[in-house]
């Protein structure tokens, strides 16, 4: 049980992040790119009408181009899933376990020691679960990057619980 994370304190559900079923999870996202993106906040009807708008001139132009099968996505993700580095949002399983209106702080309890960060901080997190692949198991079971990136070349590592207090 070494690579379950304990999710614990003054919330209303005490949960169990379990990281070895993150590679399907629709949600992960790629580290080696994830910091260095813009954040932009889009207005998404702004956004949908210049797809749509990109896609139209695209057929008119150059006539509808079908996409490609299903088999050569499959094979496309099943290579991406095999040698990527993901890590997935903190923020939905913070609010699954739903903290006590009382509740202040996040405390991330690792062998290195706890770090203390607020909710809205804590929101923000991404918690990394594969490097090149490869699930993290010497220094795992997940890594703690800030939202901003700050500490990108050094994540928290060893984590063994989330406490909310």
């Amino acid at each position: 049980m070494e690579n379950i994370v304990a999710f614990k304190g003054n919330v209303k559900y005490q949960i169990t992040l379990d990281p070895g079923v993150w590679i399907f999870d629709d949600r992960r996202v790629d580290l080696t790119t994830f910091f260095i993106q813009e954040k932009i906040g889009n207005n998404e009807l702004e956004e949908y009408t210049k797809a749509v708008s990109k896609h139209w001139d695209r057929e008119i132009m150059e006539g509808a181009v079908f996409p490609p099968t299903l088999k050569t996505e499959k094979k496309f993700e099943k290579e991406k899933v095999l040698t990527g580095t993901f890590g997935i949002p903190f923020k939905p399983f913070l609010m699954n376990a739903e903290p006590r209106e009382n509740a202040e702080f996040v405390v991330i309890e690792s062998e290195d020691g706890q770090t203390r960060l607020t909710l809205s901080q804590a929101e923000e997190l991404i918690l990394g679960f594969s490097i090149d692949g490869k699930p993290l198991k010497e220094d795992g079971p997940v890594h703690v990057y800030f939202g901003d990136g700050s500490n990108q070349n050094s994540p928290i590592k060893n984590v063994k619980a989330f406490r909310v207090v």
